[in-house]
């Protein structure tokens, strides 16, 4: 998944002043370039510069604390906050914060009561730190995440367009297919299924 794109798209709903609120990697899509498509806007709400929230929505373990504490919130500072769940989840492969009981759950958000795991780099969890902050005061702002430096460390060319090129050919990482010939699979046969763009046992792999 592109975190860039992620964060470009993001970034284009706040200028519309629309907020999502119900942002989770099931309601991220790729389409045949890798763009990322937010889809399911059930919960999603327009808004006047400036204007606060209340309603309360959303998965419980990508929802704001501001959120679940019932207090008006402002729009965008929850789709960061979601967008940071996102990156956890991207990074460690695993939610920062669950638990069986909801009002366990609820606790832990509003506590900020996470661990990162020891294999994430001191910049990658300093931007998680950011991001995942219970103050939406001093929760950084979209700009301060695509200045950080592990976030410039892709230098990210990001494309906020409505739609993508069909005609730009879907390309095949060539380490990636040196890798599975190693365990015995067809190269050739990997990369004219990835780019016919099947659904098989060699396109997974």
């Amino acid at each position: 998944m592109d975190w860039a794109s992620f964060i470009g798209i993001a970034m284009k709903m706040l200028v519309l002043t629309k907020v999502i609120r119900d942002l989770k990697p099931e309601n991220l899509l790729l389409d045949e370039n890798n763009d990322i498509k937010i889809v399911d806007f059930g919960l999603s709400n327009t808004y006047k510069p400036g204007e606060l929230l209340k309603t309360a929505c959303g998965s419980p373990c990508y929802a704001a604390p501001e959120m679940i504490a019932g207090l008006h919130y402002e729009p965008h500072k929850v789709d960061i906050w979601s967008s940071g769940i996102i990156l956890f989840a991207l990074i460690c492969g695993q939610l920062p914060f669950e638990d069986s009981n909801t009002g366990n759950l609820y606790k832990k958000i509003k506590n900020g009561d996470y661990s990162i795991s020891k294999f994430v780099s001191s910049q990658g969890r300093d931007l998680i730190k950011h991001i995942l902050d219970t103050n939406p005061e001093t929760r950084y702002s979209f700009e301060e995440i695509m200045t950080h430096p592990w976030f410039q460390q892709i230098a990210p060319e990001i494309n906020i367009s409505e739609g993508s090129d069909p005609s730009k050919e879907i390309q095949v990482d060539p380490v990636i297919l040196a890798k599975s010939q190693e365990l015995g699979l067809d190269a050739e046969i990997m990369k004219e299924d990835v780019i016919s763009n099947k659904h098989n046992h060699y396109t997974t792999t």
